[in-house]
């Protein structure tokens, strides 16, 4: 792979200004790449090309497009096993989810994105019976494209597929964290025809490449994932430039589960929160249990905790891997520090250091929390590792309150067996997605959140339409091209 060298204007190019970056494997603490880290000069570069490929690229007609994207889903499958691989090895993914769940979300959402685009109409009436009156959608410009490590070709696809439908050229800058994977991507839109500077890729850090990206004039928007705190810093920078700035950032999702939810609903729930090892923005990381109920819920927690094997990435089976990296772990230890010390938290599974028999690698163990209140820091920040937090609630409303009173507002989650409740309570819970007894949302959904957890959406024609401007014409000349 071309794992010291950038992509600009079609081309592996070798840093101007780049200094090297070890990629640790997180199970064993070993170098598995190194990378190089671009600097203003190498971001500049990438802009330009951007900038000029824009004027053709912006001009090229829907069935072109629609054309290039199902190329880029042929070449995406044929080396979707070796996205698996790299994903395990680069951020510690277990190779069974890697190879499924991870590399998955490449291919779902390349084939999302090519259905909503043969459906999005980019010119269109008002309404009907208004001829004369026109909306057009048009590509808003060179993009940046902002990705993070804990989901990488999730949210690389989410980004690049609709920037590429919609007309708009790019720059991806991937997290540092975890770069392999958006090099093998690149690897994928080259070997499928994405003309010269449409797409191009600069790794690079917060402080430098993304730092040039979200203050450059030539930059008409940026669309980044990842902590609420970047998000701001992102936000602030992009302010001067008045670029669009699309953010998909942290959440602390409360997962309600009432009396008369299904016996499985508290196990499902452990696991669905330590899922990718906790490292999702939409776990349920908040599990408030009806008061007649909650005895027996901590119990079943407890069990599901200790029953939740760890073990290397690179092991088949259905188990947690590490944290993606040693600071990741050291912050997590620390979280479940002040919720023993600070919070005063019943701890009844897991805690500090690692799990028994694992001495080498960011392994940290399945906790829970029990009889938490709503105003502990386990309860109110979001950890990002293998930590539940539970606490009782008595009724509907206090449920909702409990559940909405956070600065996120991503993802929540309702357990009930009426339906008229699980409805009413999903119309109060401020978040951008609620998902009830175990079912999810379908592809084309749109992914993002309220309050602090961000102000885009992804996925679907709500996706395509964060990457286009909206022009309102008078006077059109109906028939005429």
């Amino acid at each position: 792979m071309n794992t010291r060298q950038f992509y600009i204007d079609g081309a592996w190019v070798d840093p101007i200004n780049g200094t090297n970056l070890d990629v640790i494997n997180p199970s064993t603490e070993e170098v598995c790449a190194t990378i190089s880290l671009g600097g203003t000069a190498d971001t500049n570069a990438a802009v330009e090309a951007a900038k000029r490929a824009f004027v053709s690229w912006s001009a090229t007609s829907k069935a072109k497009r629609l054309e290039l994207m199902n190329s880029i889903l042929t070449s995406y499958k044929a080396r979707a096993s070796e996205m698996g691989d790299i994903i395990s090895q680069e951020m510690g993914a277990p190779i069974s989810m890697a190879q499924t769940a991870q590399s998955g979300t490449g291919s779902f959402h390349i084939e999302a994105f090519i259905k909503a685009l043969g459906e999005f109409e980019f010119d269109r009436e008002l309404r009907p019976n208004t001829p004369q009156d026109r909306i057009i959608y048009e590509p808003i410009g060179v993009c940046g494209l902002i990705t993070p490590w804990n989901w990488p070709m999730n949210q690389i696809a989410l980004k690049v597929m609709p920037a590429i439908a919609t007309g708009c050229t790019m720059i991806l800058k991937p997290s540092e964290l975890s770069p392999l994977s958006g090099i093998l991507f690149t690897e994928i839109l080259h070997d499928a025809g994405v003309p010269a500077g449409v797409f191009n890729l600069v790794n690079g850090d917060g402080a430098g490449v993304g730092t040039t990206l979200s203050g450059h004039p030539d930059v008409a928007m940026i669309s980044f994932t990842g902590s609420s705190r970047a998000g701001i810093a992102i936000s602030k920078n992009a302010a001067d430039t008045l670029k669009r700035v699309s953010l998909e950032l942290g959440g602390k999702g409360a997962n309600i589960i009432f009396a008369d939810a299904p016996e499985k609903a508290v196990a499902q729930g452990v696991a669905r929160c330590f899922n990718n090892t906790g490292q999702s923005c939409n776990a349920p990381t908040r599990m408030l249990v009806e008061r007649s109920r909650y005895d027996e819920a901590v119990e079943q927690a407890k069990a599901a905790a200790e029953t939740t094997a760890v073990d290397l990435a690179s092991k088949e089976g259905k188990h947690i891997g590490p944290l993606v990296s040693e600071a990741q772990y050291e912050k997590v230890q620390g979280l479940i520090e002040k919720g023993i010390n600070t919070d005063k938290a019943r701890l009844i599974a897991g805690g500090l250091g690692k799990p028994e028999g694992i001495d080498k690698g960011f392994f940290a163990q399945p906790t829970v929390f029990a009889d938490c209140t709503n105003d502990m820091i386990v309860m109110r920040e979001e950890i990002f590792g293998p930590v539940l937090s539970m606490m009782p609630f008595d009724t509907e409303e206090e449920a909702i309150a409990i559940a909405n009173d956070t600065e996120y507002g991503l993802t929540n989650y309702v357990q009930t067996a009426d339906g008229a409740k699980a409805n009413r309570v999903a119309r109060q819970l401020r978040s951008g997605m609620v998902d009830m007894n175990g079912i999810g949302r379908s592809a084309g959904s749109p992914f993002g959140g309220y309050k602090q957890s961000g102000n885009g959406r992804e996925g679907g024609e709500w996706g395509l339409e964060e990457f286009m401007e909206v022009k309102a014409v008078g006077g059109w000349f109906e028939g005429m091209s």
